[in-house]
């Protein structure tokens, strides 16, 4: 069966289908989570409530074409409520990663975007940990595609100005 035809059965209520489309998504929505949130528990509990939300919604999905895209935006808002949670009561954590450890490259990079304003991150997160289209990206922030490409160009040119100072470049 088809992703169309689930997808117009789970908003039809059909739960089977809704199910099965989570469990197509299930790794996808994984990977996002965990790119954003850097821990594996709270990207687990951003995609428990992301599916319960989901599910209790499902209903609101006007185009069964952008199911995909209106999933990934649930999941990232509740990743940026439960980050922004996290910094107001103050219980970010300094993980110390020795220069031996085997994905020491990719956490410092993420370490380095999260010092982005948070629309960029996103971005970033969605464009190059996620492979999505600009156009992709613009649907699911609802802006226009020329500002995704402007946005995405002036946090490159952060990152780039950063790794210049920092000697890497």
């Amino acid at each position: 069966m088809d992703e169309q035809t689930l997808v117009k059965r789970a908003i039809a209520g059909d739960e089977d289908a809704f199910l099965h489309l989570i469990k197509q998504y299930e790794q996808t929505m994984y990977r996002m989570a965990f790119a954003y949130l850097r821990n594996e528990h709270d990207a687990i509990e951003a995609i428990q409530e992301a599916t319960y939300r989901s599910l209790k919604k499902i209903h609101t999905v006007k185009e069964p074409g952008y199911f995909s895209t209106w999933l990934v935006r649930i999941l990232l808002n509740i990743c940026h409520d439960m980050r922004e949670r996290s910094r107001r009561l103050d219980l970010q954590e300094d993980i110390e990663i020795s220069d031996n450890a085997p994905n020491y490259e990719r956490f410092e990079m993420t370490d380095i975007i999260t010092k982005l304003p948070k629309e960029q991150q996103e971005l970033i997160f969605l464009k190059y940990f996620q492979d999505y289209k600009n156009q992709d990206i613009a649907r699911l922030q609802n802006i226009p595609e020329g500002t995704v490409k402007s946005r995405l160009h002036a946090a490159l040119k952060k990152l780039k100005l950063y790794f210049t100072e920092r000697g890497e470049l």
